[in-house]
């Protein structure tokens, strides 16, 4: 199950030079769940070939080369001796280095990608990166690069493609890939980065959003909903509370969301159902609680749907079964007490349906009964449409501002 690719980004790049003489092009592909590189990503886009911002100035040569010798100067490593080919002024001839004929008149190229992918390098960025201010992309997936970003990288006025994943950086989230204008594509799953995630990660114009398989902490910011991003990975941190409650009202066109592997409680907010384009949805191996919303059953376009090791409880909803888009439905260790004629057809259509260790009465592999007596989350107390009312998915917007206003109950 493949999406398009962001590698066709380097559209522009292949145009100019063979794919053979292309060094470590595979990154930026996959959310990487369980490892570095693994997993799927459904999303991103085909988007035009990068044009410099208005304004913006051409990178001197003089300028690329003396940015890119600070940074070979910089990196303590070198296995595969990548850099035994930075030598010399003509920065086009070095290795994972990709330029393009500037968009003005000016004489000669431009650097205008850096593509280091799987290259093993150790070492650190610099700050005079920022001087490539026509670099659109820098791919440096699965090296051993360290501490943190340069405040500087703000200047990369045309960057849209920003890959550090599978590396060993360090510290807080790196604000200064939110001031970096043109930024759309962020990847810095895979390394030890800690602290809160701002809020200014979802105001911000990304179409993907990979931070998994780090160290962040802290809740969930608020403004969740805001992001225009069609991917969202926040899997295999230490998250905590709730699912904000916003979630999806501001109708989203996320394909992906990925949350499993954190520590958060509460209610799965009825925003879901807003998510119509939503092909996965993982929220397995936290604490969440209560029933299922009924919204669920709007994500006409889900095909995984994992909510597996929680405190879900009560009935599969009937309506989550029936989804026509359906590949996998997992809602395997939760407290759930039955499901639908519908949800046993799931197995017909060779549907993916994992119920085990559950408290269904009649089925094979659930939980010992001590263990269904008391369900967690009991006396939890989820927004929810009221029953009376029929789900309605065209009209799911207003009745949800409806039902979260402040003059509600």
């Amino acid at each position: 199950m493949m999406g398009k690719s962001w590698l066709l980004a380097f559209s522009l790049f292949l145009q100019i030079i063979p794919r053979e003489a292309a060094f470590g092009i595979g990154g930026g592909v996959g959310v990487g769940i369980g490892n570095a590189g693994g997993g799927v990503w459904i999303g991103g886009g085909i988007r035009s070939s990068p044009t410099p911002s208005p304004g913006s100035s051409v990178s001197n040569p003089n300028s690329a080369y003396a940015a890119l010798q600070s940074w070979k100067s910089a990196i303590t490593d070198d296995p595969l001796k990548v850099l035994d080919t930075w030598v010399g002024t003509d920065v086009c001839a070095y290795k994972g280095v990709f330029c393009a004929d500037p968009q003005d008149d000016d004489p000669g190229s431009v650097v205008v990608g850096i593509d280091l992918n799987h290259a093993n390098l150790q070492g650190t960025l610099v700050k005079e990166i920022s001087a490539l201010t026509d670099l659109s992309l820098l791919h440096l997936n699965s090296n051993r690069f360290s501490g943190t970003l340069p405040d500087a990288f703000k200047d990369l006025i045309s960057l849209q493609e920003l890959d550090l994943s599978n590396n060993h950086f360090s510290g807080p989230f790196p604000t200064v890939t939110l001031y970096i204008p043109n930024l759309m594509y962020l990847d810095l799953r895979f390394n030890s980065f800690s602290g809160p995630i701002p809020e200014d990660v979802f105001n911000k114009r990304l179409d993907a959003i990979f931070l998994n398989n780090n160290q962040f902490d802290s809740q969930i910011p608020q403004n969740l909903g805001s992001s225009p991003a069609s991917v969202i990975n926040l899997a295999n941190n230490k998250l905590s509370g709730n699912i904000p409650a916003s979630f999806g009202l501001m109708s989203s066109k996320v394909k992906e969301i990925l949350f499993l592997n954190n520590q958060l409680t509460g209610c799965i907010p009825q925003g879901v159902g807003l998510f119509t384009e939503m092909q996965v949805l993982d929220v397995s191996f936290n604490s969440l609680m209560g029933h299922l919303p009924d919204t669920i059953s709007c994500l006409n376009q889900i095909e995984v749907l994992n909510l597996a090791h929680n405190k879900l409880s009560g009935q599969v909803p009937e309506l989550v079964c029936s989804l026509r888009s359906l590949v996998n439905l997992t809602v395997a260790s939760n407290f759930f007490s039955g499901f639908s004629q519908d949800c046993a057809k799931l197995f017909f259509r060779n549907v993916g349906f994992d119920f085990s260790l559950n408290c269904i009465p009649g089925r094979d592999m659930q939980r010992p009964q001590p263990e269904c007596s008391v369900i967690p989350g009991g006396g939890l107390s989820c927004l929810r449409i009221p029953s009376a009312q029929p789900l309605i998915c065209g009209s799911l917007p207003q009745t949800l501002e409806a039902n979260i206003s402040p003059s509600s109950p």
